[in-house]
């Protein structure tokens, strides 16, 4: 492909990403994939030039552009060589005037940023929220050590705070390593290995991981108790949990049992784990404002709308786990989010609808104290953005 070929792959598939943020639609990767599955005549190098340029103009652009070609010019504005594909030629696009629409540059969307400020993240500290990430591994201690796991991967580095973190160069084929292949380690973002940590899982306890999706988490659980025990693993979402059975598997996991969840009759499909829980962990469906990183085209999906009904959701969760566990057992609450409303004001309701329930402060090798939580953030931690607390229950 010619660089103006690549600027014309690059508006249209930015033309879909917009049209599915504003209607519900798949994801940029999903829609990166499906339209290179039907031009083979795309090499890798194309392949990976048009994928940058996308997330180049994504990352871009704070507010939801009108056009992809409006996003694209905006960053063509700062890049001659980019610009100057814009060359009309056969398969290029049209050349930029100089008064044609730019999507305008900057971090979210402008009631967000509000909403970011008021809930005291830093101004200098918003630019990272959509910075490119890192790639981190968790080495499964079932089945390997990190120094071990480290000497078999080319530029993997101890993580800065999670014991078993790795940083593994970007573009790293994970799922091609041996130490993959063997159980020896998973994808898991350095931040979501502290914030699970938070719950203190030991050997023998019994622990449910209530929104426990394809199980990252679950599995960080199942090796931080020694495989002895008992771990409940549910969620809502089917496709997601049956990921789950197969990873536990291969990472050498036995204390695991997964559950499928109906949504609004949780209760009753967990009535033999009542009270019974030494600790519940809730990584609770959130706006995922901390993960903009990975995902910069979901800031363009959220909504005040939205935003309420995933509170709903949230506090809906936390009192389904709060019925979980037993008098004097522990209950984490995490949202990969640095908005108030989905984090310290949850935590706040929570204790003002269950009396006799307490937060139990936490000290977490990376974070700050916020309220009643601690937040990890990538200006200041390098990781994604969190939000984690611990409350303990009335004995």
């Amino acid at each position: 492909m010619t660089p103006a070929a690549r600027s014309q792959a690059a508006i249209e598939l930015l033309d879909a990403i917009i049209a599915a943020a504003r209607e519900g639609g798949a994801a940029a990767d999903t829609l990166i994939a499906r339209y290179f599955a039907t031009r083979r005549y795309a090499g890798s190098k194309d392949r990976r030039a048009v994928r940058e340029l996308v997330y180049a103009a994504i990352r871009r652009c704070g507010e939801r552009p009108d056009s992809g070609r409006s996003a694209l010019v905006s960053l063509a504005d700062a890049d001659p060589a980019l610009a100057a594909s814009f060359d009309g030629s056969g398969f290029g696009p049209a050349p930029i005037a100089v008064d044609e629409p730019r999507a305008a540059a900057g971090v979210a969307p402008a009631w967000l940023v509000k909403a970011l400020r008021r809930s005291a993240v830093e101004v200098a500290a918003l630019s990272a929220l959509v910075d490119r990430a890192p790639l981190d591994l968790r080495v499964n201690r079932l089945k390997a050590t990190r120094d071990a796991v480290a000497a078999t991967i080319p530029g993997a580095a101890a993580s800065r705070f999670a014991p078993d973190g790795l940083r593994v160069p970007s573009g790293t084929a994970v799922e091609a390593l041996p130490a993959y292949a063997e159980g020896a380690v998973e994808v898991q973002d350095e931040g979501s290995q502290i914030v699970g940590s938070a719950i203190g899982a030991m050997p023998g306890e019994r622990l449910v991981d209530l929104c426990a999706g394809a199980g990252g988490k679950t599995l960080a659980l199942a090796a931080a108790m020694a495989d002895r025990g008992a771990i409940l693993a549910c969620d809502t979402d089917r496709g997601r949990l049956s990921r789950l059975p197969p990873r536990a598997e291969r990472a050498g996991a036995t204390i695991i049992e997964t559950r499928l969840l109906d949504p609004q009759r949780e209760a009753a499909a967990l009535a033999d784990w009542q009270g019974a829980a030494d600790g519940a962990l809730i990584d609770a469906p959130c706006s995922g404002t901390g993960t903009w990183r990975r995902n910069p085209e979901a800031r363009w999906r959220l909504t005040p709308a939205r935003l309420d009904r995933l509170a709903a959701t949230q506090a809906h969760v936390l009192d389904i786990g709060a019925a979980l566990v037993r008098p004097g057992g522990r209950l984490v609450y995490i949202v990969c989010s640095l908005l108030d409303a989905e984090g310290p004001d949850q935590v706040a309701a929570f204790v003002a609808r269950h009396p006799g329930w307490s937060v139990d402060p936490l000290a977490l090798p990376a974070g700050r104290a916020h309220r009643d939580g601690v937040r990890l953030d990538p200006a200041h931690d390098g990781t994604d953005g969190f939000f984690v607390a611990r409350l303990l229950a009335p004995c």
